[in-house]
């Protein structure tokens, strides 16, 4: 069997020549962009753009790397566009609140349409059997994902096989996190949508890490490396040693390895490059155990509810936007105005909530973080 190759090339500052130093030295050690890219194609690229933020809070790909990413493309000859399906606001608007827009401008590199959708059917699913992908995906030629490192609440870390969730058009993500409220199911789905897409090349951004309260409301945490890779979830596993995260706790890897999209076992994976002894965060801020199943049925749902970590607004940073209110994708909502006062912060009902973490993912000000419950810190020591 042959290994799956992840390069890893230390870059210290978002300095435009040395990323793109970077990235090409990386593409290299994995085959070279030629391999990957041919004159006249139509490739997309697809950044993490959870929201629009500055690049210096770490939310989303950096400019920097998104700039060596397309300059690299450009240089072989692809016809580039770039994109995504942000949590809202449209992919041009968050483009250039993130930096990315004007990156895209001075390079000739198109925005790409992620709100039009085209159905796909994925018969070899392991869970979801159909999609509904962005038009502007599934009508080029190839797309190379961007993703970013980052703590994640419902995921533990957010990487290579999640950054193409926002491949899904927009509030049609919410779907999945109502049907698929297991993590575990959630995780294979991420993994049958990596396999209908079929990404030519991931390149993660670990420039800057995020961690603590991730994805959105973490802090940002030096790596100093850009790491590449044509396997996602092989990419995913060494990020995980990086941040001194067991890679079972992530809930893409097992069902990644078995609908043969990569590997995570430490033995069928060459690290090429620099040193990753020279990158591991042994403090990094993440939950360090397993996601829990959902429960099933009045009784373990009582009992899950009691044990379960949830999500817990600190009114004093609440800023009453609402926000965490228009993403969750539970009817009725899992948190809401307390009898319509939007006045005062809103209030979770723990009942009805699916641990998706939406709100937590999505909250502006950092406002909502993830806590255990004490009967769940007895339960699990």
């Amino acid at each position: 069997m042959n290994k799956s190759l992840v390069a890893l090339v230390a870059c210290d500052i978002y300095d435009d020549t040395l990323v793109y130093e970077a990235v090409k030295k990386a593409l290299g050690l994995v085959a070279g962009i030629e391999s990957f890219v041919k004159p006249g194609e139509k490739i997309v690229v697809k950044p993490n753009l959870l929201i629009g933020s500055a690049p210096e809070k770490c939310v989303s790909t950096h400019p920097t790397v998104f700039r060596a990413a397309c300059k690299i493309m450009l240089e072989a000859g692809a016809i580039v566009s770039a994109g995504d399906s942000p949590a809202f606001g449209s992919t041009a608007l968050v483009m250039r609140m993130c930096g990315l827009a004007p990156v895209a401008d001075e390079l000739g590199v198109t925005i790409a349409d992620f709100s039009k959708g085209i159905e796909v059917s994925h018969k070899d699913g392991l869970l979801v059997k159909h999609f509904t992908i962005a038009a502007a995906v599934m009508e080029a030629d190839g797309l190379v994902s961007l993703p970013k490192l980052k703590a994640h609440g419902l995921c533990r870390m957010t990487g290579a096989v999640k950054n193409q969730f926002g491949c899904v058009p927009g509030m049609q993500k919410t779907q999945y996190h109502s049907r698929l409220a297991d993590p575990w199911d959630f995780g294979t789905m991420l993994v049958d949508l990596n396999m209908a897409i079929k990404p030519r090349l991931y390149i993660m951004d670990a420039v800057m890490a995020m961690e603590g309260n991730g994805p959105r409301g973490g802090k940002p945490r030096k790596i100093g490396a850009i790491l590449v890779s044509t396997d996602p979830v092989a990419l995913d596993a060494v990020a995980c040693k990086i941040i001194n995260l067991d890679p079972e706790f992530v809930p893409t890897m097992a069902p990644g390895e078995k609908a043969g999209l990569g590997t995570y076992h430490v033995e069928n994976i060459e690290i090429v490059g620099d040193k990753i002894e020279d990158f591991i965060c042994k403090d990094f801020d993440v939950v360090r155990k397993p996601k829990e199943h959902a429960t099933r049925g009045r009784v373990r749902a009582y009992i899950n509810n009691r044990i379960s970590p949830r999500p817990v607004i600190d009114e004093m940073l609440c800023t009453k936007c609402g926000i965490c209110i228009e993403h969750c994708p539970v009817m009725p909502k899992a948190v809401d105005w307390i009898e319509g006062d939007k006045t005062k912060p809103p209030r979770h009902n723990y009942n009805r909530c699916i641990r998706c973490y939406c709100c937590q993912e999505l909250c502006p000000e950092g406002a909502i973080s993830i806590k255990e419950t004490l009967l769940g810190k007895v339960f699990f020591r």
